[in-house]
């Protein structure tokens, strides 16, 4: 059954499925439609409306709301506009349209998660240089065999943190994964080239020591041979962990608003990397939530779609949450 919005249907899902068809896909989101969204919002509840544009073409929209007690501290909500290029042959409905069914969904949990921290993303290129020839031939310390021995270490390693995660039954968040994404080098069949690389995306638990992670990547080239090294294209090291004690006022906060609700909350660590990082960098806490259960995990993947009931009852609790937030009392060092 399909629906477009109208009588009948709760103001905010008919807000919700407006901003949905806005076309902020990658490679070119149009960011100056979802700004003018949010730039309406202001209007309509009369709120401070800023916007600080980052990078060419790139805008930080600020919405401020001010509490009835300036001197507490401010709660800041962030997400961002854009998403990732869609397939539509794979979607049932066009992604963009908002379409809304009669169907439900089903999880096997009715828990809530928060990220109290997340993993670290580490994109390495690992090139190997070797002797060059015609592809006839047996030569000696090609590119290939170095890199190839590289490969096999990672994922022996990979394997390794893939049994750690099931025999333990950990989280994902818990190990460190790695994948290898691309391969690159070669110019004919017949000939064995010089140069040879590996892309691998990183994701490193909060808990690994990223010196020591990074020396374990060295010693994997070294022991392949003469010539081969890595880079990073991105290498995030400073891993945080937001508080998660019931003495911690903001999680004692955050927390007692699910007690009071009968709501399960269950902690956890982001398996990959959010604007959160930067945050908890900067020494702020930081918690990733989003009230989404009794829903697959459909992150980048097709038909994401969201049951109207848990939508509206996360805006529940919401509101329930804001103002526990914005009410704990000024801590000793922001007086």
């Amino acid at each position: 059954m399909a629906s477009k919005g109208g009588e009948g249907e709760h103001p905010s899902v008919t807000l919700f499925r407006q901003y949905l068809r806005i076309r902020t896909v990658q490679p070119e989101p149009d960011y100056g439609a979802a700004v003018a969204f949010l730039e309406e919002r202001a209007r309509q509840l009369d709120l401070g409306c800023q916007k600080v544009e980052v990078a060419p073409g790139h805008v930080v929209t600020v919405l401020t709301w001010p509490g009835t007690n300036p001197t507490l501290s401010s709660i800041l909500l962030n997400s961002h506009t854009d998403v990732v290029p869609v397939f539509k042959e794979h979607w049932s409905h066009d992604p963009f349209e908002g379409f809304k069914d009669a169907d439900g969904l089903a999880n096997p949990t009715d828990a809530f998660t928060v990220f109290y921290s997340e993993r670290s993303p580490w994109w390495v290129r690992v090139t190997s240089t070797g002797k060059p020839g015609h592809g006839s031939r047996f030569i000696e310390d090609t590119a290939a065999e170095k890199l190839h021995k590289v490969v096999n270490s990672i994922l022996a390693f990979r394997e390794k943190e893939k049994q750690r995660l099931q025999l333990n039954q950990l989280k994902q968040g818990a190990v460190t994964s790695v994948n290898l994404t691309k391969l690159e080098g070669g110019v004919a069949y017949n000939v064995v080239p010089v140069t040879m690389s590996a892309y691998f995306d990183f994701r490193i638990a909060p808990d690994v020591d990223p010196k020591a992670f990074e020396e374990q990547l060295q010693s994997w080239c070294q022991a392949a041979g003469k010539g081969v090294t890595f880079e990073f294209a991105q290498k995030w090291t400073k891993p945080q962990v937001t508080s998660t004690d019931e003495s911690d006022p903001w999680w004692a906060a955050f927390s007692g608003v699910f007690k009071d609700m009968n709501l399960t909350l269950e902690p956890d660590i982001f398996p990959a990397a959010t604007d959160c990082r930067y945050i908890r960098a900067v020494g702020v806490p930081a918690l990733g939530f989003s009230p989404m259960n009794h829903t697959p995990v459909l992150l980048h993947d097709h038909d994401e779609r969201l049951h109207e009931a848990v939508f509206l009852r996360g805006v529940d609790i919401y509101t329930q949450l804001l103002p526990a937030l914005a009410s704990v009392p000024a801590l000793p060092s922001e007086s």
